[in-house]
C-alpha cells in the first residue's frame, strides 16, 4: 500500500474506533449513578464515625461540575466497553505489516496484558474504600470531609491506572525474554529487587496504616513477578532444546 492508502486506512480505523467509543459513552452515561454510589459508599462510614451529621460527601465547585463528573466517568467506562472494537481496529491496521512470528508474539502479549490490566483496575476498586476510610481518620476534631468531585475522581481513576499498569509489568519481562534481551535466570536473579520494588509500590499506593491492603497488593505483584520468571525459564529451556535439535549448540545435552 502507498502512504496515501495507509493514511486513508488509518482514518477509517480511527473513525470506527471513535464511533464505538461515542456509542459506549452514551450507554455508560446512564449507569453513572451506581458507579458514583459505589465509589462514594465509604463516605457513609466516615460520616457515621463523625456522628452522622451528613457533613461528608462530594462537593461541586461550578454549575457544570456534576455533568462534567458524569461525562468523565462515562468516558472511562466507555473506553472499557469499546475495547473490543478499538483493539481490533489497531490490530487490523498493524497485522498486514507483521510477519507470522510478530503476529503470534503480539497476540500473546495483548492476550496477557489486557486481562491483567483490568484485573489490576479491579483490585484497585477494593483498595479505594480502605484508603478513603483510613485517610478520614486523620481529619482533626471539628473538621468536615468534603471531597471536591473532580479531584476525588482523579484520585480514584489514577489509582486504578497505576495498579493496572503495575499488573502488566510482568508481561513486559516475558516480552524482553522472548526478544532475547533477558534470560529467565537473569530475571529470577533480580527477585530481591523485585520484592523491594513491589513492597515500596504497595506501601506508596496504599495508606501507611493499612497493612492488609499493602500486603495483598504487594503479594499479588510478587506472585506475578515469579510467574513471569518461571515462564521465561520455560521458554529458555524450550529454546535450548530446539537449538540443540538443530545442532546450533555445542552440546546437544544442554
Amino acid at each position: 500500500m502507498s502512504l496515501g492508502a495507509h493514511l486513508v486506512e488509518l482514518r477509517k480505523r480511527l473513525l470506527i474506533s471513535a464511533a464505538a467509543l461515542v456509542v459506549a459513552m452514551i450507554i455508560a452515561f446512564f449507569i453513572t449513578d451506581p458507579i458514583i454510589d459505589y465509589i462514594t459508599r465509604p463516605f457513609e462510614v466516615v460520616d457515621k464515625a463523625k456522628g452522622g451529621q451528613g457533613l461528608t460527601g462530594l462537593t461541586f465547585s461550578s454549575v457544570t461540575a456534576p455533568f462534567d463528573l458524569r461525562m468523565r466517568i462515562a468516558f472511562s467506562i466507555g473506553i472499557f466497553f469499546a475495547a473490543p472494537v478499538w483493539l481490533w481496529q489497531i490490530w487490523a491496521f498493524l497485522m498486514p505489516g507483521l510477519t507470522r512470528k510478530e503476529i503470534k508474539f503480539t497476540l500473546g502479549f495483548v492476550a496477557a496484558a489486557v486481562p491483567l490490566f483490568f484485573a489490576g483496575c479491579y483490585v484497585a476498586t477494593f483498595l479505594v474504600p480502605h484508603v478513603i476510610e483510613l485517610m478520614a481518620t486523620f481529619t482533626p476534631e471539628g473538621g468536615n470531609n468534603l471531597y471536591e468531585a473532580s479531584k476525588f475522581y482523579d484520585f480514584v481513576f489514577k489509582l486504578m491506572i497505576v495498579v493496572g499498569v503495575a499488573f502488566v509489568l510482568p508481561v513486559f519481562l516475558v516480552a524482553l525474554n522472548l526478544a532475547g534481551i533477558m534470560s529467565g535466570k537473569a530475571i529470577l536473579k533480580g527477585w530481591r529487587i523485585a520484592i523491594l520494588i513491589a513492597t515500596l509500590f504497595a506501601a506508596l499506593t496504599t495508606p501507611a496504616a493499612d497493612v492488609v491492603s499493602m500486603l495483598i497488593l504487594g503479594g499479588i505483584l510478587i506472585v506475578l513477578f515469579f510467574a513471569a520468571a518461571l515462564l521465561s525459564m520455560l521458554f529458555d529451556r524450550r529454546k535450548r532444546k530446539r537449538d540443540a535439535a538443530a545442532g546450533l549448540l555445542p552440546d546437544a545435552g544442554v
